[in-house]
């Protein structure tokens, strides 16, 4: 067990507080992160104040090169942050788990350092030039949550560093201890303030809260729960912060008839239940077709008996528990009731801890609160349709719009179906594939702003409209 300190104006920063950090599939501790203070925040805005006019006056293409030394370190580090990652939150080391999600760190830091912002020229002609450039915004806050701690933090510090901001960063209490890492690392190769890192327990002070109304922060980027999204568009308001929301979402897939269940099987599985469904942009609603429903559900039934749950670090492990005792109980409660109005075709009851099995539930009513609210867990419901318009608008029908998909043989009639999805993303005979050079964000009550390629890096700059 080891005490980790926040990074804090390039120096290591313990805090007066501390608190405990568990793994979730033995309840043991892991380790103590520091609890900061509102003074440790103002600490932390005002080191990033002070960096950001000397590193957004860097050269474009030193900034570019320091993002793909960050690709670098985070390579050299892979193995250490990834153990760490498995131990607070419960991931597999292996497979679709840890290792997975530094070497999308990677990936991600790497091709951000590819992108650039040209001076775009809308005229130039006897009457005159314009010409627009993209300029830094100031500090960044990045507020994470902790079902994909490490990837979702490079996704928001990259493009910020990228385009000439410097950031404070605050993760989840559930999984802080991997970033606090990251982010020490990451200082090894930065100037001092440029990236700084506060942590705290969300209970004695609420670092995130301050952090959406803090004067000297100029934009927020926030991964996370529609509620918090709200709190943080109105505590943001009152200093017209700059907001990039990824928020919930209640993903839907349509499966039509001339799809093969037993082809399909894995790509519906890992679609809904990657990282045990703890994550935004998986399915969570699975519409099959009358005439392949009841195949479709064996296909599943049977992919799903043979992948193995556990404690992340035992070899061969594909799936962990639930990362923390709140989100275990919602599932635990959404199950409860479907198992009530529903058929449980597979798992159903909570294991000992916070290990839930896989769960397939079908036959529910369509006001079923497994299908009408995130379940962000090892649950899916899988619902019968017989007319496809009527299946387009029962998956339009949620309040969120992160991503959806469509599974056919026929490709330009998924494509067709794909348009007509109210979501950010869409996938056809997969879901959830995002990839660093394609724009990622959802309608809706899913948020707003884009994250990934050029147009994820537009979102850290203001724009400047120069006529010469």
């Amino acid at each position: 067990m080891l005490d980790y300190s926040m990074i804090i104006g390039g120096h290591s920063v313990a805090g007066q507080e501390s608190f405990a950090v568990h793994n979730p599939a033995t309840g043991e501790l892991v380790g103590r992160a520091p609890n900061a203070s509102l003074a440790d925040l103002d600490d932390a805005v005002a080191a990033a104040r002070g960096a950001f006019h000397a590193w957004a006056a860097q050269p474009d293409e030193a900034r570019a090169a320091i993002c793909g030394a960050i690709a670098g370190k985070l390579g050299e580090h892979a193995e250490d942050i990834a153990r760490l990652l498995t131990l607070e939150q419960g991931k597999p080391l292996g497979g679709l788990g840890s290792r997975f999600e530094l070497g999308g760190a990677q990936a991600w830091a790497g091709f951000t350092g590819t992108l650039g912002l040209p001076v775009k020229v809308v005229q130039d002609d006897n009457t005159g030039r314009v010409e627009l450039h993209r300029k830094p915004i100031g500090v960044v806050g990045s507020i994470t949550p902790w079902n994909w701690p490490v990837m979702i933090a490079i996704w928001h510090i990259l493009p910020a560093l990228r385009a000439g901001n410097t950031v404070v960063i605050k993760p989840s209490p559930f999984t802080p201890l991997s970033t606090l890492r990251t982010v020490e690392i990451l200082n090894t190769i930065l100037p001092k303030g440029v990236l700084n890192v506060v942590t705290s327990d969300d209970r004695s002070t609420n670092i995130g809260a301050a952090m959406s109304a803090h004067p000297g922060i100029a934009k927020i980027v926030f991964t996370g729960s529609c509620a918090t999204g709200e709190k943080i568009m109105q505590s943001a308001a009152r200093t017209m912060k700059r907001l990039t929301l990824e928020l919930g979402g209640n993903d839907a897939g349509i499966v039509l008839p001339d799809c093969d269940p037993a082809a399909i099987a894995e790509g519906l599985f890992w679609g809904a239940f990657i990282n045990n469904g703890q994550t935004c942009a998986a399915m969570k609603r699975l519409y099959v077709h009358d005439s392949i429903h009841d195949a479709v559900c064996d296909a599943l039934v049977a992919y799903a008996r043979n992948v193995p749950m556990g404690n992340g670090l035992t070899d061969g492990v594909a799936l962990g528990p639930i990362n923390n005792r709140m989100q275990h109980d919602k599932v635990s409660r959404l199950v409860a009731d479907a198992a009530c109005s529903g058929r449980v075709l597979l798992g159903g009851a909570p294991d000992e801890g916070l290990f839930f099995p896989v769960t397939l539930v079908a036959d529910l009513p369509d006001d079923a609160p497994l299908i009408v609210e995130e379940q962000f867990g090892p649950a899916l419901p899988i619902i019968r349709f017989t007319d496809t318009d009527e299946a387009i608008a029962a998956a339009n029908a949620s309040d969120n719009g992160l991503g959806g998909s469509v599974w056919s043989k026929d490709i330009g009639k998924a494509k067709s179906i794909a348009l007509q999805m109210e979501c950010g993303s869409v996938w056809i005979n997969k879901h959830g594939a995002i990839q660093p050079n394609a724009p990622f964000g959802g309608v809706k009550r899913s948020g707003f702003g884009r994250e990934f390629g050029e147009e994820g890096l537009f979102e850290m700059t203001d724009l400047q409209t120069l006529f010469c």
